[in-house]
């Protein structure tokens, strides 16, 4: 970026749909993606890659809880590097903390996600098959960083024409503490019910990594429920999708004492074309964050949001 120009310094701002994304130079040509509770996502060039890029906007620091998905978000994805988790690769914001209100976070463009490709049209077993190695790749990085995701569902997958696949939104990640009671985060949790494990709604206190592996379990279900449920074409076929249903059976096991850990599930039959476990990495060490969140006042959040992105800042040392 040119030196002194970025959020909260006056130039040329491009507008989308009405709202200023205050990106430039570096980032130019913007279009409307979509856009959640608290922030719209935009594509954009990136004249340093010479490539388009997805941008998001957000607007967090009003609220308490949006503060605290922001900073959660930020500290997780910074520290993790997987292919099949989406990374970030630049963070625009105002130089100083009284001037920041927004704060841009530049990811790879995905074209796609699960949710969107699961309306349009009907994965063939290969798909499925490649999806779910992808989903389950990424998650036991996830969770060897000792991470739970909490909000696995279709519409956080992306997925580029390439067919590959990565799990974003960590606004509602954890870190996995069987001894914390995690109740608390059903009140801020207005994510969808549907891929929900068992476990949380009867309000269980030590949950642990096996919510995700119910997650995924719907979204395997989803993905094999968008047509008959043997219908294979040849024996093969018809062996594929029975594997499949013994690995969901494994996944939406009720006791999550019982149900299928992610290192399992991808040791499962179903995955032999692509298991290898000397390809499915884990994270260096685990995370530690040094204080829940829960308790923090929005302006110590913000606070912690500006140092966090600080790297990114012109003449902080080059991002890895």
């Amino acid at each position: 970026r040119a030196e002194g120009v970025g959020p909260g310094v006056p130039g040329e701002v491009e507008m989308v749909k009405g709202q200023p994304f205050d990106v430039g130079p570096r980032y130019t040509q913007l279009q409307y993606i979509g856009e959640g509770a608290y922030g719209m996502v935009s594509s954009a060039y990136d004249h340093v890659r010479k490539t388009r890029v997805a941008i998001k906007k957000i607007s967090p620091f009003e609220h308490q809880t949006y503060c605290q998905r922001t900073l959660r978000e930020i500290q997780i994805l910074l520290r993790f590097r997987h292919e099949n988790v989406i990374g970030i690769r630049d963070i625009l914001r105002a130089s100083t903390l009284e001037a920041m209100r927004d704060v841009y976070i530049v990811q790879d463009l995905m074209e796609t996600d699960l949710y969107k490709l699961l309306k349009s049209q009907q994965l063939s077993n290969d798909h499925i098959c490649y999806f779910l190695y992808q989903i389950l790749r990424g998650l036991k990085y996830i969770h060897s960083a000792n991470v739970l995701h909490r909000d696995l569902k279709p519409s956080n997958l992306l997925i580029n024409t390439t067919c590959d696949l990565k799990i974003c939104d960590f606004g509602l990640a954890r870190i996995a503490d069987p001894e914390h009671d995690h109740t608390g985060f059903l009140t801020e949790y207005v994510a969808t019910r549907w891929y929900r494990a068992p476990e949380i709604m009867l309000n269980s206190k030590g949950y642990t990594k096996s919510i995700d592996i119910w997650s995924v379990g719907c979204i395997l279900a989803e993905m094999l429920s968008n047509r008959p449920i043997f219908p294979g074409k040849h024996y093969l076929d018809q062996l594929n999708h029975i594997l499949a249903l013994d690995l969901l059976d494994r996944m939406l096991t009720f006791n999550p004492n019982k149900r299928i850990t992610v290192e399992e599930a991808l040791a499962h039959p179903y995955l032999e074309q692509y298991y290898d476990p000397t390809d499915e990495p884990v994270a260096e060490e685990p995370f530690t964050f040094a204080m829940e969140l829960d308790d923090l006042p929005k302006e110590r959040l913000k606070e912690l949001i500006f140092q966090e992105t600080a790297r990114f800042q012109p003449g902080a040392l080059e991002a890895p």
